[in-house]
């Protein structure tokens, strides 16, 4: 077991690693667990992040821990978090591979990991030519024909979303679409067709599709596909300790990433629903900013 910390970050992605940044400038020793299994490593490159628009997610990565080795009370560590006892001001970590830190207090920036839907051909394209979030890779696929893989309310959501790059879409429930009569009718206003036979394949040539087809013999030509993912959380560590969650199994925190439980934070696609790699380190740095505070008004406080 090696001497207190201050802060133990779990999870290397764009949430961890700026609040390793800010702590570390801040001068508090850190060390950083990542298992390197990032959520993004199947896309080509990341966007909506100024300066580093279009970068590759490794490439990012790479320059972010060159970064980062420039703070030396900052460490990371190759490995994944699997247990968590103790309290405020002194957790014990342990690694899977048997490693034991102590830490005054926890970040978590454990992300999403993404559940494989069962739709074949859907792997080979996931990251080149079928996303999930048009903010992040709409504009490559702007004025394209797209399918869209969704189903019930959240179908008509990705069918308003989508409206803003391309009027040439038409939405793939994979079974009952799920829609109200009301929203059928609104889609059906917009010229929005729906298909609600299940999918047989997805057919694409060294990673971009060319089209999707259904069981009952429907061939849908497309140059892209955006798709309701289906997500668990990155961790249950954060629940193991009593943190609260929500339905999604978000992590709920306040404005600067304080969960309920006293010393654990969480940041990144772990504590919001909005998925893009600027908003988690963002939230990474207002965390990093949170518990460097707390770490010294603790300081200040014990030196009367």
């Amino acid at each position: 077991m090696e001497q207190l910390t201050d802060v133990g970050i779990i999870g290397g992605g764009p949430a961890g690693m700026n609040a390793a940044l800010v702590l570390g400038r801040a001068r508090k020793s850190v060390v950083l667990i990542d298992e390197g299994k990032p959520r993004n490593r199947v896309t080509r490159e990341t966007h909506g992040f100024l300066t580093r628009d279009g970068t590759p997610p490794s490439e990012f990565r790479k320059v972010a821990r060159e970064q980062i080795s420039e703070y030396p009370s900052v460490r990371i560590v190759e490995d994944s978090a699997v247990k968590i006892t103790g309290a405020d001001g002194d957790f014990q970590l342990t690694t899977a591979q048997g490693s034991s830190y102590r830490c005054k207090k926890l970040l978590f920036a454990v992300g999403m990991k993404d559940v494989p839907l069962d739709i074949n051909g859907l792997a080979e394209v996931y990251g080149k030519s079928a996303f999930v979030c048009p903010y992040c890779d709409g504009w490559e696929l702007r004025d394209q024909p797209l399918v869209l893989i969704v189903k019930g309310a959240r179908g008509l959501h990705m069918a308003k979303m989508i409206s803003g790059w391309t009027s040439r879409y038409i939405l793939c429930s994979n079974g009952p679409d799920e829609l109200t009569d009301e929203q059928r009718e609104e889609l059906k206003q917009h010229n929005v067709l729906i298909y609600d036979s299940p999918i047989e394949r997805i057919e694409s040539n060294e990673g971009m599709v060319e089209r999707v087809v259904l069981e009952d013999g429907n061939l849908l030509p497309c140059s892209g596909i955006f798709f309701a993912p289906k997500l668990i959380a990155g961790s249950n560590l954060p629940q193991d300790l009593g943190c609260k969650v929500t339905e999604a199994g978000t992590v709920i925190v306040d404005a600067f990433g304080k969960t309920n439980v006293p010393g654990v934070y969480s940041a990144g696609d772990a504590a919001t629903e909005l998925y893009q790699a600027i908003t988690a380190a963002s939230m990474g740095s207002l965390a990093a900013v949170g518990i460097n505070t707390e770490l010294l008004m603790e300081a200040w406080s014990s030196n009367i």
